[in-house]
C-alpha cells in the first residue's frame, strides 16, 4: 500500500557540505525536508519509490534500475565526503514490469545508469538516511511520452505495490520552474513564477488533475524539471482520497523548491455503499478466481427481501467500460440480480473485451434499481434527468438509463432507445417510463 507520498526538491545547496552558508537562505525547505524524513521513518516503510527527473531520461518507455543496488556522491559538485547506498527492490521492480506489459505501457528494466544514483535520487536520501536506512528502493525515470502515459504509467506503479503488498512510499523528486530571478542561474521570465502560484496552489488544495491542464506555453517557458514525475505521482494517488499539504515554497535561488505531502486515507467501511461494494465484490472474486460469489448474509434487509430488475455499469478513466442489466427481476432478491449483472457487465458485454485482472483497480461502479414502469402516450411525458425510457413492440425492447451523459432531451433519449430496440420511430410502439434509485461514488 502507498503510505504517503511527497514531492521532494534536489537542491545540492541544500547540505551544509555544499552550500556553505548559503543553504540557511532556503531554512524552510531543510526544515520541511526534514519533517518529510522524520515522517517516513515513523511509517517504516518496507519500499521507498523515488522518480527524479535526473534518472536516465528515454524517449519513449519509462525507466526502472535493474541491478542489486546503487551508490552516489556529490563529486560532481566538489563534495568528497557525502556518499550514499542502496539495495534496489528487485521483487517490486518485477511486478512493475508484468503490470506494464497487461497495461501496454512501455517500460525498459535495464542495467543503464542503475549503479549509480543521480542527484535526483541522492539528495532524498541523504535527509531520510538521517533517520531510517531499513528500506529497499525503486528508482524510476520518466519519459517523453504524453501526459496521460505518465498519469497511466503512475497506476501501474500504485497496481504492483498493490500486488506486493509492500508499505510504500513515493517521491517525486523535481524542482519547480528555473527562471524566476534575474540573478538567478538561468535569468528571469515571466512564465516562472506563474507556473510555481499554479504548482504550489496544485500541492495545496490536492487538485492533481490540474497537472495536465496546464499551459503548454507556460510550461516550456518557465523551464521546470519536475512536472513529468508530478504527473506520475497523480497517477499513483488515482481513485484514492488523500489529504495534501503544501510543507513549503522558496525560491531564493531562482529555482523554485516546493515540500508536499499527499496521505491516502483508508476508506470507511462503516459508510460504505452496500451495493456497490457487493458489485465490485462480484466482479473481482469472477474477474480473480472465476467463482460466482456467495450471497452475503448481512446484506441489508430490502437487499435480501425484495426483487426489482437491476444494471449495473463499469467505468475506466470516466468511460464506460460495462453495463449489463435486466428489465424485469430474474433472481430470487436484489442481491443475486447485483451479483450475477456485476460479472455479465464485466465478462460478457459484447460491445467489450473481457475486464482483466490488471484492470479491478480502476473500475469505478454504479447499480441502478429499477422502480416500477409507467405507460406513456407520447415523448412529452419523457425527462431524461429523472426518467429512464423502455421502448417495445412484440417481442423487441430497447431500454435506456436516467442521467446519461450526452443525452440531454427526450426527443434523444427516445431516439436512442428506438435504436437499441431496432424499431422504426415511424411504426407503433409502447412507451414507458420509471424512476431509478442509483447507487454511485460521489
Amino acid at each position: 500500500m502507498i503510505l504517503k507520498a511527497y514531492v521532494l526538491p534536489h537542491p545540492p545547496i541544500i547540505l551544509p557540505e555544499v552550500g556553505r552558508g548559503e543553504e540557511k537562505k532556503i531554512e524552510d525547505t531543510s526544515a520541511a525536508y526534514h519533517r518529510a524524513a522524520r515522517e517516513i521513518a515513523e511509517l517504516k516503510p518496507e519500499t521507498i519509490i523515488i522518480c527524479s527527473s535526473h534518472a536516465p531520461l528515454l524517449r519513449s518507455a519509462f525507466y526502472v534500475a535493474d541491478a542489486e543496488g546503487a551508490a552516489g556522491d556529490l563529486r560532481a559538485f566538489g563534495i568528497h565526503s557525502i556518499h550514499e547506498t542502496v539495495d534496489y527492490d528487485q521483487e517490486l521492480a518485477k511486478i512493475l514490469q508484468e503490470v506494464s506489459f497487461e497495461r501496454s505501457l512501455a517500460l525498459e528494466k535495464t542495467h543503464v545508469e542503475a549503479r549509480t544514483l543521480d542527484h535526483g535520487t541522492l539528495l532524498p536520501l541523504v535527509f531520510i538516511h538521517q533517520y531510517y536506512e531499513n528500506f529497499k528502493l525503486l528508482r524510476l525515470g520518466m519519459s517523453l511520452l504524453s501526459p496521460e502515459e505518465h498519469y497511466k504509467f503512475g497506476q501501474a506503479v500504485s497496481e504492483a505495490v498493490q500486488r506486493s503488498k509492500k508499505r510504500t512510499v513515493f517521491i517525486a523528486s523535481g524542482d519547480l520552474s528555473h527562471v524566476l530571478k534575474a540573478d538567478g542561474p538561468y535569468g528571469y521570465r515571466e512564465e516562472g513564477p506563474a507556473l510555481d502560484n499554479e504548482l504550489t496552489e496544485i500541492f495545496a488544495s490536492g487538485d492533481l488533475d490540474r497537472l495536465f491542464e496546464l499551459d503548454e506555453a507556460l510550461v516550456e517557458g518557465a523551464q521546470e524539471c519536475g512536472l513529468r514525475s508530478f504527473q506520475i505521482l497523480a497517477g499513483v494517488l488515482a481513485g484514492s482520497d488523500f489529504d495534501s499539504e503544501l510543507y513549503s515554497y522558496e525560491g531564493t535561488f531562482g529555482v523554485g523548491y516546493a515540500v508536499a505531502v499527499f496521505t491516502p486515507q483508508e476508506k470507511n467501511k462503516d459508510k460504505e455503499d452496500p451495493y456497490l461494494k457487493l458489485a465490485q465484490d462480484s466482479v473481482e472474486s469472477f474477474i480473480k478466481h472465476g467463482t460466482i460469489l456467495p450471497t452475503p448474509p448481512d446484506l441489508p434487509a430490502e437487499m435480501l427481501e425484495q426483487q426489482s430488475g437491476v444494471f449495473v455499469t463499469l467505468y475506466k478513466d470516466n468511460c464506460l467500460r460495462g453495463c449489463i442489466g435486466t428489465i424485469e427481476p430474474s433472481r430470487a432478491n436484489i442481491a443475486e440480480e447485483i451479483i450475477h449483472n456485476a460479472v455479465s457487465s464485466a465478462k460478457y458485454d459484447p460491445r467489450f473485451p473481457s475486464v482483466q485482472q490488471s484492470e479491478l483497480d480502476q473500475l469505478e461502479y454504479s447499480v441502478d434499481i429499477l422502480g416500477e414502469k409507467e405507460e406513456v402516450s407520447s415523448v412529452n411525458e419523457l425527462d431524461p434527468e429523472r426518467y429512464g425510457v423502455i421502448v417495445s413492440n412484440g417481442r423487441r425492447r430497447g431500454l435506456l438509463l436516467p442521467r446519461l451523459e450526452g443525452v440531454d432531451t427526450a426527443e434523444d433519449q427516445l431516439a436512442i432507445a428506438l435504436i437499441k430496440a431496432g424499431l422504426d420511430p415511424d411504426k407503433e410502439y409502447k412507451i414507458e417510463r420509471f424512476e431509478v434509485h442509483r447507487h454511485e461514488r460521489s
